[in-house]
């Protein structure tokens, strides 16, 4: 069984840090799908492709939720994207640089929907903070520790079966 390489998707249509993904990525030799409702601008490089997911109303999200698999990287500030994803096995971190992780997502996922059912209801909740310097370096430092920690892994697994197949 051949393992696909890891690949990050990026739920581009309002994601803060899209330069830092290039340069990370780019550093690290990784692939990067750029997905949007319609088209995006993306750098001229062979790792980043951009994909036009369509206009309908989860296109993107859909596009990114049937491609993420473990060993992939998604970067997205969508909720019920991240947990679709995180089910997946794929690693997820939102913009600021927080992972959404098995142990995480139900909870962040009931939170959403509470506050969804507050404003409904009329209630004022004031929305997320500003975006930061600090948001950025944050999320810096964590895609390259999910890509450090992704290609660990891979080696041990193929030092692994490397073994295995020796004995």
């Amino acid at each position: 069984m051949t393992e696909t390489p890891t690949r990050i998707y990026v739920d581009a249509d309002a994601c803060p840090v899209k330069d830092e993904i290039y340069r990370v990525a780019i550093r690290h030799g990784v692939p990067v799908s750029v997905v949007a409702g319609n088209f995006i601008r993306v750098p001229h490089d062979p790792l980043v492709e951009r994909i036009a997911a369509g206009s309908g109303m989860d296109a993107a999200d859909d596009w990114i939720a049937e491609r993420a698999r473990p060993g992939d990287v998604v970067i997205t500030s969508d909720i019920p994207l991240a947990s679709r994803c995180v089910k997946a096995g794929a690693d997820v971190i939102a913009p600021n640089g927080k992972p959404f992780t098995e142990e995480s997502i139900g909870m962040t996922l009931a939170v959403r929907n509470l506050m969804t059912d507050l404003r409904s209801a009329g209630e004022v909740t004031g929305g997320p903070r500003s975006f930061a310097q600090r948001d950025r370096s944050a999320f810096l430092s964590a895609l390259d520790q999910t890509l450090r920690r992704i290609q660990r892994r891979r080696a041990d697994q193929a030092a692994t079966s490397q073994n295995l197949g020796q004995g």
